[in-house]
This record gives C-alpha cells, structure tokens and sequence, in this order.
C-alpha cells in the first residue's frame, strides 16, 4: 500500500509541486513526470479523456513512480468518486463545488468508516499485494487520501468561510479559468480583481489549516503564485509540456 507524502508534506507547510495529467493515455507519462520531479499531477477525469481502465494504470504507475495521482471527478457522485479510489487514486479533486452540505456528503464518501461511508471491496491487487487485514486497510487508506476542494466561481468564493469550515479538506485548488470567467474577465489571470480574490482565499486556507493552491498554465505564474504563498501549486500539463518543448528544439535547429 502506497503512502502519501504530498498529503504529509502539505500538512507540514511545504510547498508541492504538481501537473494535469489529462489527455495523453500511456501510464508511461506518469513516469516521466516523477522522473522530472513533480510530486503529484491530478488526472482530469472531468475535462480529460480518460476511460476508468485507463485512470486505473495512470494511478496505479503513477503511485508506484513516486507521483501521487489525484483524480478530477466529472461530478460529485459517489460512484465516479470510489471507483477513482479503487483504482488507486491517492486523492481526489471536487470541482464546482457551492454546497457545503453536498461537499460534507462527499467527503465522507472518501473515507472508510467510522470516519465516511465508502464500501469496502478492494482485493489483494488493490492494494500491491500487501498483506493487511481489514482494520489496517482502513486506517492506511483513511490516513493517506487527499481531499481537494476547487473554488471556481464568485459564489464559491462568496461562501468560501462556509465551504472551508466543513472537516476533511485537505487542500484548495484555485479554478483560475471558471474563476476568471465568472469575474467577467475571462483568461485575465493577473487581473487584480482576480488576484485580490485568489489571495483572500489563500489567506482564508491558511485560517483554516488547509493548504491553498492553484492551477497555472505558464511557469511565470507559478512563480507568480508560489512567491504569494500558494502551496499546492500545479503548473501547465502532459501535452503543454511536450509541445513546447518541442517548439523549441525545432526553433533553435530551423
């Protein structure tokens, strides 16, 4: 059974660094990005392309490489979330969250009882052939799943005190792109009112011992966002990466 030290890390202050995983479906990717050094890369389940088999080998080499895959759900259901888990996500990513009672509900949905009431069902290739009993399965896995809470519209952030509150999250991951677009500045990542709001929710994180974090599509604003204190701090992505890269090898050989 894998642990996970993102979640640790995070809970010590430190800053981690991760990736979208969305399009691109050989575990292979997974290896590289560990490789490169990044810690964790959330694998887009709900802008991505992903089947559940293939979410099942990214989680499954990902974790063993050393990169935590946390899993973007489409929607807050419960079966897109356990399914995720099962396949060996060492976390999961709410997106478009504004209920705070709905966001309660799905929490407990990632953890096993007393603590959630997610169904126990995993076998030995779950879990690497580990040998565990029941009770130890439960404790490792309560212990080491992350929860990402993503605040992407003005109304989340309106009740973001609310949202914030609820027990169980363990960190916040910034829409910069819906959030941009409900601000009526849509793509305007550095507009101040922007920022302003980005800021105020790190600093209502930091309240409530959450680690805050964003998304970021260049390095300059990941550098941006890690000088203003965003910890779990994701930059561009698996296709981005590899196209740019490419741009440039053959812009110096043209």
């Amino acid at each position: 059974m894998h642990t996970n030290p993102v979640k640790k890390a995070l809970r010590e202050g430190k800053v981690q660094l991760g990736t979208s995983y969305a399009v691109l479906r050989s575990p292979d990717v997974g290896r590289i990005l560990a490789t490169a050094g990044f810690d964790w890369a959330f694998v887009d389940g709900e802008h991505g392309w992903f089947g559940i088999e293939t979410i099942r080998d990214i989680c499954k080499e990902s974790a063993a490489a050393g990169l935590m895959p946390i899993v973007r759900v489409a929607d807050l259901q419960y079966d897109l979330v356990a399914r995720s888990l099962d396949c060996g996500a060492m976390g999961i990513m709410l997106p478009r969250v504004e209920d705070a009672k709905l966001l309660e509900k799905v929490i407990s949905w990632t953890k096993y009882p007393p603590l959630g009431v997610r169904g126990f069902g995993l076998t030995s290739h779950h879990l690497d052939y580990t040998k565990a009993t029941i009770p130890e399965v439960i404790a490792h896995m309560n212990e080491n799943i992350m929860v990402v809470l993503q605040i992407e519209t003005k109304k989340a952030f309106d009740m973001r005190d609310e949202l914030l509150s609820v027990p169980g999250i363990d960190a916040v991951m910034i829409g910069p792109a819906d959030f941009s677009i409900s601000l009526g500045a849509p793509g305007e990542f550095t507009h101040p009112e922007l920022v302003k709001c980005m800021e105020a929710i790190r600093d209502s994180c930091d309240k409530y011992g959450i680690a805050p974090g964003t998304q970021t599509r260049t390095l300059p604003l990941a550098k941006f966002w890690r000088e203003r204190g965003m910890r779990f701090l994701g930059c561009s992505g698996e296709v981005a990466m590899l196209l740019e890269r490419g741009q440039e090898i053959i812009a110096a050989l043209r």
